[in-house]
């Protein structure tokens, strides 16, 4: 027998809470940005071990402005070095959860479609009874394989320049 990991429901009125909550915790944050995939390609690799590089880039930054360019902002840096450790704990928070509620998602979605096979199993069983066939074949089509040749061959081709 499989083990059932979760077994809860969620209400329409606890989900509008957690997406109220959401909301509220973006409208917290209204400096968040969007990245595309090409703008995330496109920037340095940092990571956990460059927090120190940069701390003492900042310190060198503020003790010595004059070997920097005049258009550079120390108090910049500084700002955008302050928000990425403000922002770290709320990161971790929300990769906890995000984590949490994925596992959640994922494991609820294996348990639904581990009994939708035992019903699936149950109905293939009992084939014989009146009505059973077409539910059968209703459910087996999701076990349907697609072979790429029919695919082609039931796409209508483009006839050739001058055939009729």
């Amino acid at each position: 027998m499989t083990q059932n990991k979760v077994s809860a429901t969620l209400s329409a009125a606890d989900r509008q809470a957690v997406m109220s909550a959401i909301d509220t915790i973006k409208q917290a944050m209204p400096f968040l940005v969007h990245l595309t995939v090409e703008e995330r390609k496109a920037s340095p690799k940092v990571g956990d071990r460059s927090r120190g590089f940069m701390l003492n880039c900042l310190d060198a930054a503020q003790q010595h402005t004059d070997c920097l360019p005049r258009s550079f902002d120390v108090e910049e840096m500084q700002k955008d070095m302050q928000l990425m450790e403000d922002l770290y704990p709320v990161l971790m928070a929300l990769t906890e959860l995000h984590s949490l509620v994925d596992d959640t998602y994922f494991t609820a979605q294996c348990e639904a479609y581990t009994a939708s096979l035992k019903v699936y199993d149950a109905v293939k069983a009992h084939e014989d009874l009146p009505g059973m066939k077409i539910v059968v074949e209703q459910l087996r089509q999701q076990f349907a394989r697609r072979n790429k040749k029919d695919t082609i061959d039931s796409t209508p081709q483009p006839m050739a320049a001058g055939v009729s």
